[in-house]
């Protein structure tokens, strides 16, 4: 194909929808609503973030009707929005038919994770019959962080060892060797690892067992309270971390800390999987907005060798390098940007196919 130059990326979540039009890297409008494409120039090709893309996708796809159906199929790894991304992608053939349609997926990042971090304890038959495995998500931040931190560092991405953490109300870490992901946080679904806005990250299994047996809780019940009514809203009744770090309230204070808690003990863990580390990164709409989390994370894990400036980190808003002067460990913020990484996967795999191969 010739050079694409506009781009549509299309991210459905859960409950949200953001689209954005590129022209290059240059945002060209961040529509409300795909009804309002229709007043906008047409784009080359159009880019979908898509959650889940099992063992099958690992790299983006120009999306048929074959290719559909398979993602469809995928749908019980990702009940919550799976559905969501494919409704995105049949309501933008309808407004505009016949423009070339890419799956960029959030699990591809994670697709060569080692056997070892991939891997859940359990049986073989369980993992070989239902697919059991740790996938990990937002593949499509981390992968853009990675690369962003790269240049902002005036270092190829490969020659880094990162931990990059993506906070916003899903929240997950990455351990970055040779700009590949070599270890995350969350697991078969979004739900392992840190504590989020409103869900629960990891927990006892034991407990649901035991909520199940001698509660007679249903499944349903359980899932909805740990995706929707845990986290930081279940700890403090809020999910808001810019109220809770505003609240004197004994509550707000322990969902602080917990989140604090588990967030140093994961970059740590994270840290271990790489054999040391180069750079510190946050991103997302926590990572990016709230410095006092990134201040006392920092001071955890100062035995690191993390050491950040509070001016510089008091007045990140942007891609900025926060680290303290001299410090061993570079610390940057560096905001999410997966519709750039939509665009350029969207990109390679028209312009040029072969590549992924």
């Amino acid at each position: 194909m010739a050079a694409l130059t506009r781009i549509l990326t299309v991210n459905a979540g859960s409950s949200s929808l953001k689209l954005s039009l590129l022209e290059g890297d240059s945002l060209v409008a961040r529509p409300a609503d795909l009804g309002e494409l229709r007043g906008l120039p047409a784009p080359d090709a159009v880019g979908h973030r898509i959650v889940h893309g099992g063992t099958e996708f690992t790299v983006p796809v120009r999306i048929d009707d074959d290719v559909e159906r398979r993602l469809r199929s995928l749908t019980g790894l990702a009940p919550l929005h799976q559905p969501k991304s494919i409704d995105g992608i049949d309501a933008v053939r309808q407004i505009l038919p016949g423009i070339p349609e890419v799956a960029c997926f959030d699990t591809a990042f994670h697709a060569g994770l080692p056997a070892a971090a991939a891997t859940y304890a359990i049986p073989a038959a369980w993992r070989d019959e239902y697919g059991l495995r740790r996938y990990g998500f937002h593949g499509l931040s981390h992968a853009y962080a990675t690369r962003r931190t790269g240049e902002l560092l005036g270092a190829e991405p490969e020659a880094l060892r990162l931990v990059v953490c993506h906070l916003g109300a899903g929240a997950s870490l990455c351990a970055v060797a040779h700009g590949r992901s070599v270890d995350t946080t969350m697991g078969f679904t979004p739900l392992e690892g840190l504590v989020m806005a409103t869900r629960s990250g990891s927990v006892d299994p034991g407990l649901l067992l035991w909520l199940l047996e001698h509660e007679g809780m249903p499944a349903a019940a359980l899932a909805e309270t740990l995706e929707h009514r845990s986290g930081l809203l279940g700890l403090a009744g809020t999910a808001d971390m810019r109220e809770l770090l505003g609240s004197d309230a004994p509550e707000a204070r322990l969902a602080v800390d917990v989140y604090l808690h588990r967030l140093s003990a994961q970059i740590a863990a994270m840290t271990a999987s790489l054999g040391g580390l180069d750079a510190l990164v946050f991103t997302g709409g926590v990572g990016e907005n709230a410095s006092p989390i990134r201040h006392r994370a920092a001071e955890r894990l100062a035995f690191l060798g993390v050491r950040i400036d509070a001016d510089r980190n008091d007045r990140a808003r942007t891609d900025a390098d926060i680290s303290a002067p001299g410090a061993v460990v570079r610390t940057l913020v560096v905001t999410a940007r997966e519709d750039l990484e939509i665009a350029a996967g969207t990109r390679r795999v028209l312009e040029d196919p072969a590549s992924w191969l």
